[in-house]
C-alpha cells in the first residue's frame, strides 16, 4: 500500500491531473488521460511509455 502523503502529491506525468489509487490491483489511474500506472514493491512506475491505456 502506498503512503498517504505520497498519494497526496502524486500527479499524472502527462496531464498533471489527479490520480486515483486502486489498492486491490496496486495501480494508479488517470481518468483524464485514460492511463493506468502500475505500482511495484510500493514504488509507482510513472513512465508514460509504460502506462496501460483503458
Amino acid at each position: 500500500m502506498l503512503d498517504k502523503e505520497l498519494l497526496a502529491i502524486l500527479a499524472c506525468p502527462k496531464c498533471k491531473g489527479d490520480l486515483q489509487y486502486n489498492e486491490e490491483e496496486e495501480k494508479l489511474i488517470c481518468q483524464q488521460c485514460r492511463l493506468i500506472f502500475r505500482v511495484e514493491d510500493d514504488i509507482p512506475i510513472m513512465l508514460i511509455d509504460e502506462a496501460e491505456q483503458f
